[in-house]
């Protein structure tokens, strides 16, 4: 099962203070643990929601919002993409992970889903395109 890890943006993450060292060293040590575990997909760290937009959805019309974004404890400082076993194996492997802020922080870890998720409405074309789509895109990152 793959999971999205999400880490929760803090007041230091959104002013852009970034880790010292020692953080940077454990973190590297553990991504080094999830990769020979064959766990981690995927994870990078996000830049300040000062230097994002949001795009809003309304019918037709897009509306671009320039941050940075008010709200703190709903935004992203960084993510990791798993394939685990389990959501308690990814519990498992979250609580071995350092704390990725340097005061109490929530990580968030979610489902991603999968094609057979969507049922009967996931067709074998659909199915197939979708293939076709994550065969070219394994190939884009081999570049």
């Amino acid at each position: 099962m793959r999971v999205m890890v999400i880490i929760k943006a803090s007041q230091d993450s959104e002013a852009g203070v970034m880790p010292d060292e020692k953080l940077l060293t454990a973190m590297g040590a553990y991504n080094e643990e999830l990769v020979k575990a064959g766990v981690m997909l995927a994870g990078e760290g996000l830049q300040p929601s000062s230097k994002g937009v949001r795009v809003r959805f309304s019918g037709t019309n897009r509306t671009v919002i320039d941050g940075p974004f008010t709200e703190t404890k709903e935004l992203i400082a960084g993510f990791w993409l798993w394939n685990v076993k389990s959501m308690a194996d990814a519990i498992a492997w979250l609580k071995k992970c350092p704390n990725p802020m340097n005061e109490a922080s929530d990580v968030e870890i979610r489902p991603v889903f999968e094609m057979e998720d969507f049922g009967a409405e996931m067709t074998p074309e659909l199915r197939a395109q979708e293939d076709r789509l994550r065969a070219q895109i394994d190939e884009q990152a081999k570049r």
